[in-house]
């Protein structure tokens, strides 16, 4: 990366599927981005390779079941409530502008802490502050800033003693630098963590139950906790403020949304896990945002092997006068994998596939997307233990403009929704902000 080395940057559906599945361990992550998270969330799951990774994510089955699923859904409604009615309270008091995507951020991270943790940040109360939830927050912009630095990191991370470098950090230039530090979880969290049915009473139940060879010692306990904190929080954040950002531009698709939900919770009332799952139009929303605006739209990983890699689509040569099928890697070849370029491919998704059509989930899809065969589970395009969390997250959100839940709300009018993201790899837009108009309320 420092030194102009080649890049290999693939959407290709076959070579993808070689990436992350079948050849999975040739294609590893890089190395430093397993040396900065072994800095900032200790050894975990976004930390570890090979047989390690394997023993981790063994111990970690039983958190993503679906009964555990089942049993995370009560534990969100409170939470659900509150963020509600924070955004009520803020359009009865004629707020101009209401920062939406600083509230799914204080409401994500509440959800990761008490589904994730069983403990609280109280992040949706403004006179709480608390800072482990602080230090997470700040983390993506923080480390973004330091990606240079950050390349040299495989290097240097084992020289000296930790108090060698920890004096190193206090020295740099770096304001940024000094900001990384964020502890393992203080005694608060300590306290309150292992009581319940969130992630990590599941599984600390199930380390404990594990044989010897199998068990995870603290240290991983704490680094799979910070994880958590860190992958939830912000996918979660940037995945609902992106629904929402469309259902503030396509107000026909909010109202039939509306429709759906509000006819379920009359219903229902809460809705239990089933019949969440069930709600078709926002089960297609959820799918199609994720199709089009991934929280995460590409990733990294370096051949640890020489490796031939398979093309679904071959490409021309240089010299235009043959077809090349597969490309040989040498080890040490940096691959980047681009999440949005396969999710936005007019091969796979037809002509139409930069629009966001939550449409095209009612229908038959192309042949295309089912020949495509791209990796994950949610609708090809998403781990299949991520899918309550974005339709428990649309689920709640109906503010009303007079509070009344079957009254209409203009969401464009009422709530300014400030987003700003460098997870895009096109320039659409750096911030969106609707302003007090002729017909504010």
């Amino acid at each position: 990366m420092l030194t102009q080395d080649e890049q290999l940057y693939v959407a290709d559906p076959l070579a993808l599927h070689h990436i992350v599945v079948k050849d999975q361990y040739i294609y590893e992550e890089t190395d430093m981005f397993i040396s900065t998270n072994l800095l900032i969330f200790g050894s975990g799951l976004l930390s570890t390779l090979g047989d390690h990774h394997r023993r981790q994510r063994k111990m970690l089955n039983p958190v993503f079941s679906l009964k555990h699923m089942r049993d995370l859904i009560p534990i969100f409604y409170p939470i659900a409530h509150q963020l509600r009615e924070v955004l009520v309270r803020e359009v009865r008091n004629g707020t101009e502008e209401v920062n939406v995507m600083s509230w799914m951020s204080r409401a994500a991270l509440e959800f990761i802490g008490q589904g994730g943790l069983g403990y609280t940040f109280g992040a949706l109360d403004e006179g709480k502050r608390n800072a482990y939830s602080e230090s997470i927050r700040l983390l993506s912009y923080t480390n973004f800033s330091l990606m240079l630095p950050r390349q040299f990191l495989p290097w240097i991370s084992n020289i000296g003693s930790p108090a060698f470098r920890r004096k190193v950090v206090e020295w740099m230039p770096y304001d940024a630098v000094n900001k990384m530090a964020i502890k393992a979880g203080d005694d608060e969290v300590r306290k309150q963590v292992g009581k319940g049915k969130d992630i990590m009473s599941i599984l600390l139940k199930a380390n404990m139950e594990a044989s010897e060879e199998d068990r995870l010692p603290e240290s991983e306990i704490l680094g799979q906790m910070n994880s958590f904190l860190f992958a939830g929080h912000e996918t979660t954040t940037g995945a609902v403020s992106r629904i929402l950002h469309q259902l503030a531009l396509n107000p026909d698709v909010q109202s039939r949304l509306r429709d759906e939900v509000s006819a379920a919770r009359k219903e229902h009332g809460d809705l239990e896990y089933d019949v969440l799952m069930g709600l078709p139009y926002l089960d297609a929303i959820c799918r199609e945002t994720l199709r089009v605006y991934p929280p995460v739209t590409q990733l990294s990983r370096t051949t640890k092997n020489d490796v031939i890699m398979p093309l679904m689509w071959p490409i021309k040569s240089a010299d235009g006068k043959s077809e090349i099928k597969e490309i040989s890697l040498k080890k040490n070849t940096n691959v980047i994998i681009s999440i949005i370029g396969a999710n936005r491919s007019k091969l796979i998704w037809g002509e139409d596939a930069e629009e966001w059509k939550p449409e095209r989930w009612l229908e038959p899809l192309p042949e295309s997307v089912s020949k495509a065969h791209l990796p994950g589970v949610y609708a090809s395009i998403a781990p299949k233990d991520d899918v309550p969390w974005w339709r428990k997250s649309m689920h709640w959100i109906q503010v009303r403009r007079d509070g009344n839940e079957n009254g209409p709300f203009d969401i464009t009018r009422n709530i300014c929704f400030l987003s700003w993201s460098r997870d895009f790899l096109d320039d659409e837009y750096t911030g969106v902000s609707y302003h007090k108009g002729p017909d504010w309320i």
